[in-house]
């Protein structure tokens, strides 16, 4: 009833604005909001989102304003949450405060630090920020919010100069990034802060936070690896252990529904339905009732009466032992002990209780997967050739669509159907591919051998003292870094070609710009022989297919190498969890 009441206050505010019952958006031609819809910052999946009213006024003037602001809080943010990860794994050297005899690598990092810095540090740390909110960056460009002439990544401030970008949808793109680069750094931060100010750790060591209330629950059944003991919603963050057993006795109910419910999706498509009659009154056969949501249209009234009747018995007078207790026993336990399964091993016994939580839960979430694709399909399986209205569809064939999932796209960046998107995002993986591959193969090589001779002959570097993985990043010097970058931005303003100029540059891609528009070809054959080899034509899509596959793992590949080396700090044998014998390196 509290629902329903919800429900049609909505529905008569969405038919007085659109004057439709359904609230057709197009229909709504007089919302202030539709002043906005164009701006930047309005992405894909939630469009132009003001939940709280803000800019219901129609005033173009509150609406930058507050434009400026969240892009202000956004940069620095974004240098904010740099500022958390940076000092893990290098700090400037030297001191912080001489007359204070503060090093910078007394500074602890996170929220710890705001004790360390001096009064001083402060002072000098507000005015900076006075004089560059006064007098650097408070004049907008064109009336443009966050716009101070300060050029592509602010680098005129420091006397670099930049000439922007000219085309205005890449314009628009860039700046669409930054929103939402910075939005994600804002909810970031918070929760950087959050972690820290609870566990006195800026990464948020779970161990450190004894106070928490949800440790009353850490040794309750249900709480398994990997996520432990896991309340998002934060239902249990009274502490109340009648109320969490309440849940959990819903919980195992509900789980143990999806689980039959689950298996009544499968076992008629396996073992056939019962022989005989559903309803003789009514001459129906079980064999009548279609499998999955076509049966609730099947099933006579008095079937539901029955159904309804039973589950009522069972909830209510304490069939099986529902509630017979007041469940001051363990909840889900209603007093049977099921043949095969009971037993009085206290170890095995916890075992398969959490065994079935876990199943519960798990069927739970398949039996909604599968009434939705029964709903999408109208097939109890969901059989993907009767989903026909699906934009998805225009991509079925395209390389790198490969078992076991097929067309993949959870986050449905494909769903406006829109080829040139496509290819271009297809482009992007590819690139992505081929370097995380080199870079996993250059994880790899330097643990077996080395150039010989000199990196770089003026600072007396060697290849050999540079060290394998992170590592490297503060040997190489400053000249080095400029020559990758160099060397990769030749790479990308030339499209990787050297007779192909046509509207190849920075966002353009040589391969998209050739009259087969077919990614990532840049016309240099087989593995970039320069057509020196030939593959048989037969297997193209089977190569190609394959440096997509291998690409994908290599980019999931490189980030968990990052994150091991990261963590151990080295790239020896501790980083890859090997243990070498007592023998190793010996003969």
């Amino acid at each position: 009833g509290r629902l329903a009441m919800m429900a049609i206050i909505g529905m008569f505010f969405q038919d007085g604005l659109t004057g439709s019952a359904w609230g057709d958006w197009a229909l709504y031609t007089d919302s202030p909001l539709r002043a906005y819809e164009n701006e930047v910052g309005v992405q894909p999946p939630v469009g132009f989102w003001d939940p709280l009213g803000l800019s219901a006024s129609g005033s173009n003037f509150d609406y930058k304003r507050r434009r400026e602001v969240e892009l202000k809080h956004g940069r620095v943010c974004m240098f904010a949450t740099m500022g958390y990860i940076v000092p893990e794994f290098t700090r400037l050297p030297g001191a912080l405060s001489p007359s204070y005899g503060v090093n910078f690598a007394d500074v602890p990092n996170g929220l710890g630090a705001l004790s360390k810095v001096p009064a001083l540090g402060w002072c000098q740390i507000v005015a900076f920020a006075g004089l560059v909110e006064l007098n650097i960056y408070n004049e907008q460009i064109n009336g443009e919010p966050g716009n101070y002439g300060a050029g592509f990544l602010g680098i005129r401030s420091i006397g670099l100069m930049s000439p922007g970008f000219k085309d205005p949808e890449t314009r628009k793109k860039k700046l669409n990034a930054e929103l939402a680069n910075g939005r994600l750094a804002m909810m970031a931060i918070i929760g950087m802060f959050f972690q820290d100010g609870l566990t006195g750790s800026a990464w948020g060591d779970w161990a450190l936070y004894t106070d928490s209330p949800l440790r009353a629950f850490e040794n309750e059944l249900g709480v398994q690896a990997p996520t432990g003991f896991w309340d998002p919603v934060g239902f249990t963050k009274d502490g109340d252990i009648e109320k969490f057993k309440r849940r959990r006795v819903t919980e195992i109910k509900h789980g143990r529904v999806a689980m039959l419910a689950t298996m009544g999706y499968i076992t008629p498509e396996i073992t056939g339905k019962f022989p005989g009659y559903l309803s003789p009154a009514a001459d129906l056969k079980f064999e009548d009732i279609p499998n999955g949501l076509a049966a609730i249209s099947k099933v006579p009234g008095a079937g539901w009466v029955q159904i309804v009747l039973y589950a009522l018995f069972c909830e209510s007078t304490g069939g099986f032992g529902y509630n017979s207790d007041g469940q001051r026993s363990d909840p889900g336990n209603c007093g049977w002990r099921p043949p095969l399964l009971a037993t009085d091993d206290a170890d095995l016994r916890r075992k398969r209780l959490n065994a079935e939580l876990a199943n519960g839960r798990l069927a739970m979430m398949a039996i909604i997967g599968m009434f939705f694709q029964d709903g999408l399909t109208g097939s109890a399986w969901g059989d993907w050739a009767l989903y026909t209205d699906s934009p998805l569809r225009a991509f079925e064939n395209e390389l790198g669509v490969q078992p076991p999932v097929g067309f993949w796209d959870p986050l449905e960046f494909t769903k406006d159907g829109s080829r040139e998107n496509f290819l271009r995002r297809r482009a992007v993986e590819i690139k992505h591919g081929r370097v995380a591959m080199y870079a996993c193969i250059g994880y790899f090589v330097p643990e077996y051998t080395k150039f010989s001779g000199d990196l770089s002959p003026s600072l007396g570097i060697k290849f050999s003292d540079v060290p394998n993985g992170l590592g490297a990043l503060s040997v190489v010097p400053l000249a080095g870094w400029l020559q990758i970058i160099a060397f990769c931005g030749f790479i990308e303003n030339t499209g990787f070609t050297f007779n192909q100029r046509k509207k190849i540059g920075w966002m353009l891609d040589a391969s998209m710009t050739s009259e087969k528009a077919e990614p990532g070809n840049y016309g240099l054959g087989w593995i970039g022989a320069f057509n020196t080899l030939k593959p048989i034509p037969a297997l193209r899509q089977r190569k190609l297919n394959a440096e997509l596959a291998n690409g994908r793992l290599a980019m999931v590949a490189i980030l968990a190498m990052f994150f091991q080396n990261g963590t151990f700090g080295t790239t020896g044998p501790e980083m890859w969890a090997i243990e070498l014998p007592e023998y190793a390196n010996t003969v």
